[in-house]
């Protein structure tokens, strides 16, 4: 569990502390350090790191041949970004890491609150934090790419929704990798397996 006063601080002040839960236990990581390397559909196996150095040689040695997540929230780490040289240490940072990855997350999760007619039910809410979940994980929407799509605005307002009601409602484990990225329910999603691959 994250600590509070680390959401407080870095977390984006528009998702609720228990999304922001919610979010790292679904699809982020309890190691500030976690370095995931994707080639395809294949895991690369990589060394743990155990000092920011580490991890971010990691980063920069596959950014440009495959996709990277990083850190507490597994940002992709080619995102922004031209050359792997031009990627800042503060990746692995624990705090600016969930400030990016919340700040990213919720853009997504407005591009597929905009999809669904932003609701604003409770009963909405799991399902369509499931989605946003799911293109986190594969960079797609309905088929387009979530992180170099521009941010619809607004906010996502959900009346009621709560950490136990999400974890409930989507069956998720608390372990992000417990499972693959799998299809959402009540979507067209389709996942292009690179959506995420540094451009």
């Amino acid at each position: 569990m994250l600590d509070a006063a680390l959401i407080k601080e870095c977390a984006d002040p528009s998702l609720r502390p228990a999304i922001v839960e919610q979010f790292v236990a679904a699809a982020g990581s309890t190691n500030p350090l976690a370095v995931t390397v994707k080639s395809g559909a294949w895991l690369i196996l990589v060394p743990m790191a155990t000092t920011a150095e580490e991890a971010m040689a990691i980063v920069r040695q596959y950014a440009d041949n495959a996709v990277v997540r990083v850190g507490l929230t597994q940002f992709p780490a080619g995102v922004g970004v031209k050359d792997a040289a031009e990627l800042q240490p503060d990746l692995v940072d624990a705090c600016v890491n969930l400030r990016k990855g919340t700040s990213m997350f919720a853009k997504v999760l407005r591009i597929v609150a905009k999809w669904y007619g932003n609701p604003q039910s409770e009963h909405v809410f799991p399902q369509m934090f499931e989605d946003a979940v799911y293109a986190w994980r594969t960079g797609e929407f309905e088929g387009a790419g979530v992180f170099q799509a521009e941010d619809p605005g607004g906010t996502v307002e959900i009346f009621g929704a709560t950490p136990s009601s999400l974890e409930e409602d989507t069956g998720r484990d608390s372990d992000p990798k417990a499972s693959q990225p799998r299809r959402p329910r009540g979507t067209r999603c389709r996942s292009g397996g690179d959506a995420d691959r540094p451009v």
